[in-house]
């Protein structure tokens, strides 16, 4: 049955506007996680191309590690992933809820 199938896109749009593919996703072994390589794994989840548990499973992260990623960008967008930024965009972000 079509429905019970899985449809996935054979690319989708990049963080940067590139076209990303499972091919041109960061390699299973990255230990290494920059700005840009954090967020082409969230667009690849967003646009379909994996799911959260193939991402965790593929590059060895936690469930929360992954969900900080998507939240960093849905908050701050691509700079919000920077490691030495995020304490000052949690502080920012607590003090815009409370108003």
């Amino acid at each position: 049955m079509i429905e019970n199938q899985k449809i996935r896109p054979a690319k989708v749009i990049g963080p940067l506007g590139e076209p990303l593919t499972l091919e041109s996703l960061p390699p299973p072994e990255t230990t290494r996680w920059v700005v840009r390589r954090k967020a082409e794994v969230v667009a690849a989840v967003n646009g379909g191309l994996l799911s959260v548990d193939e991402v965790c499973d593929r590059y060895g992260l936690t469930v929360e590690e992954f969900a900080g990623w998507q939240r960093a960008i849905d908050r701050s967008g691509m700079p919000g992933l920077r490691v030495t930024r995020i304490q000052h965009y949690k502080s920012l972000y607590e003090r815009q809820q409370k108003y």
